[in-house]
This record gives structure tokens, sequence and C-alpha cells, in this order.
């Protein structure tokens, strides 16, 4: 598995454990929702994303979207 399929594993797991937390526990999770999603659209216009970084680091090889 390279990293893109990697990061969007990562961010769809996110986000259906908030969604899943928020039914549960506390209708504050959607934050975490609002984080995820925030981040993958910053990430799609600089190409930056903080945990595509640490995964790099962790020895998943690159992708086509992040490198």
């Amino acid at each position: 598995m390279n990293l893109d399929r990697v990061m969007f594993a990562f961010a769809g797991t996110m986000i259906l454990i908030s969604v899943l937390l928020t039914y549960f526990v506390s209708p504050w999770w959607l934050l975490l929702t609002t984080f995820v999603g925030l981040n993958l659209l910053q990430a799609s216009f600089t190409g930056f994303c903080p945990a595509a970084m640490v995964f790099a680091k962790l020895g998943v090889k690159s992708g086509c979207a992040f490198k």
C-alpha cells in the first residue's frame, strides 16, 4: 500500500470513529470530523499533511499526492 492509500484509509477511519463517538458519547466529537475535513482540504491545496509525514517516516512508500 502506498502513502496515498494509507492517508485515505486513515482519514476515512478517523471520520467514522468520530461519527460513532458523536452518536454514542457526545456531539462535541463532531469537532474531530471538522478537523479531519479541514486538514484534507488544506492538504489538497498545499500538499502538506502532518500525518503523511509521520507515515512516510514509518516507512510507507510514497505515492502520487504525498511524497
